[in-house]
């Protein structure tokens, strides 16, 4: 049996009168990458933070690594227990902090006396930034955050996502605002998730980026998912033709 690292069925969500998304039924396989895509405004970011555990599910089931979950229980602290880990487009990293501590925030190393172990931090540090690839400012642990491109900010993020085994990587819109060299890091970033065998759900806008490095595509528009796509079914014209006909069919 093919191991989901995560299925939603039928999960709905209000806000006061809004219903906010309905009836969403979505499962990703381990090692897959689905790239969520629709308009501002289409529910992708609120699904994201009911699965990274910010937002409650008003009804509904969650499975992660096919366990039921006990959705009343779900928070952000018990999605990471169970290996959910979300990166945000606007970043979660300690401008003024270094590489090396930046891994570690909130999450240390501790001794048998509970004190943070720094040589142990550093030392893992060390080996994920070289299996990342990073070079120059960015493959120096005590550099600053702040010393680093845009798109080795993201690979740290991601980097940590994978320091600390998440079976299901998170990523909203990676590659906004970056130039296509600093796109590229990210995209070759992501392929090292799925080689990894890690889930990974895409929050973009970008077909080019979307179609690089994702399985299947997911089209939301007004709160639910209206089409499903494999990228073995299609070229990537004619995904953008059927994306453009889904959400019109959505707003219909």
């Amino acid at each position: 049996m093919c191991s989901k690292a995560l299925m939603l069925t039928d999960v709905n969500k209000w806000f006061g009168p809004i219903h906010a998304l309905r009836n969403i039924n979505l499962s990703i396989n381990e090692g897959e990458v689905i790239a969520l895509l629709g308009d501002n405004g289409a529910g992708k970011s609120t699904l994201i933070k009911l699965i990274a555990g910010i937002e409650a599910f008003d009804s509904g089931e969650i499975k992660i690594q096919n366990e039921v979950i006990d959705k009343q229980q779900y928070n952000v602290k018990n999605a990471r227990k169970l290996g959910i880990e979300t990166v945000y487009q606007s970043g979660s990293l300690g401008e003024q902090q270094s590489v090396w501590r930046n891994l570690f925030l909130g999450r240390h190393i501790r001794n048998r006396f509970g004190f943070i172990d720094q040589k142990q931090e550093r030392q893992q540090a060390q080996q994920l930034l070289k299996k990342l690839d990073f070079r120059g400012v960015g493959a120096n642990i005590d550099s600053c955050v702040s010393q680093l491109s845009g798109g080795e900010r993201q690979g740290l993020a991601i980097g940590r996502a994978m320091l600390f085994n998440a079976k299901l990587v998170i990523l909203d819109e990676p590659t906004t605002a970056l130039s296509l060299g600093e796109v590229e890091k990210v995209l070759c970033f992501i392929e090292q998730l799925q080689a990894q065998r890690r889930a990974c759900l895409l929050i973009t806008h970008n077909m080019n980026d979307a179609y690089r490095v994702a399985d299947r595509f997911v089209v939301m528009d007004r709160g639910t998912i209206v089409a499903e796509y494999s990228k073995t079914e299609m070229d990537q014209q004619s995904l953008q033709h059927a994306l453009l006909a889904a959400v019109g069919r959505g707003a219909a």
